[in-house]
């Protein structure tokens, strides 16, 4: 079957993503920003509730060209999340173009499952890109085949599950929902990677006559519950 992770930031997503059954969680805060990494309260709430948590590790927004600081921090953040319960821990670095293979090394002699994010789907040529995750020993890549959407590549998910052989598992995220991920799943993907989101607005925000700007994101258990469906259904 084709593995379903659900992307969290919160309470409510860790609940929501023992309540569905999905069989991984990746963790993280702030997902608005593409994530950033969570607190270790929140990775031992994760690491109680259920599914395998896999802990975001990234220290800022913006790209994934990281200073000699910012690594050690990137690999001290890993640290602390597998002493904090997580199972494994998602980064991504790059360097002119290329995956940072330093930076994945230093992160492995830390946590014993690693898999590199959607800074994948930013690099110059994702066909090397692979190839250099393969040699560094990755357990999978997040990619959305280098598009804003998954479903959007789907020839490019194919291509590189077919270079992966099973070596590494590819994982498909972007724009993951019950509408596509059957089309997705079926490009022979190891798993599916979906933030299920849904807006709430804040009270008072509303009360001072906001446009529900102030509000926040969390975990939609219909939405991410019917993506789980969708992809069952398909498989069946």
């Amino acid at each position: 079957m084709t593995a379903f992770e659900l992307a969290v930031q919160d309470l409510t997503g860790i609940r929501v993503a023992g309540a569905v059954g999905a069989d991984r969680i990746e963790l993280c805060t702030a997902l608005s920003t593409g994530g950033l990494t969570p607190s270790r309260g929140l990775i031992e709430a994760a690491a109680d509730a259920g599914p395998p948590v896999h802990v975001l590790i990234r220290p800022r927004a913006g790209g994934f060209d990281y200073a000699a600081e910012e690594h050690r921090l990137i690999v001290a953040d890993a640290r602390a999340a597998m002493a904090a319960g997580a199972s494994g821990v998602v980064v991504g670095g790059t360097r002119g173009g290329v995956v940072d293979t330093d930076l994945v090394r230093a992160v492995q002699d830390v946590a014993p499952e690693v898999t590199f994010h959607r800074a994948f789907d930013v690099l110059v040529d994702l066909d090397r890109a692979l190839d250099a995750v393969l040699e560094l020993g990755v357990r999978r890549v997040l990619t959305s085949g280098g598009a804003a959407r998954a479903v959007d590549a789907l020839d490019v998910l194919t291509r590189l599950v077919r270079r992966a052989d099973g070596a590494l598992e590819v994982m498909a995220g972007a724009g993951i929902s019950a509408v596509n991920v059957v089309q997705v799943a079926a490009t022979g993907v190891d798993a599916v990677h979906a933030s299920a989101k849904r807006r709430v607005d804040d009270a008072l925000a509303l009360a001072l006559g906001s446009d529900g700007g102030n509000g926040y994101e969390t975990t939609d258990e219909r939405a991410a519950g019917e993506i789980l469906a969708a992809l069952r259904g398909g498989e069946a």
